[in-house]
């Protein structure tokens, strides 16, 4: 399955096997997509980024 790029409108590659939750990059410009799977469809939508708080 393919999806577009919501920054660059590049094709993103989605495994056929991917689970809920699992990160894929666009190829182009790099921005991390979460797959989300519901019961007929396959979606993604931007991944959260990561910070560390360094123990605040």
């Amino acid at each position: 399955m393919y999806a577009k790029c919501s920054e660059c409108e590049a094709q993103i590659n989605v495994p056929d096997d991917a689970v809920s939750g699992e990160i894929v990059t666009c190829p182009d410009c790099g921005l991390n997509y979460e797959v989300v799977k519901g019961e007929n469809e396959v979606s993604l939508r931007l991944a959260e980024s990561m910070s560390e708080d360094w123990g605040e």
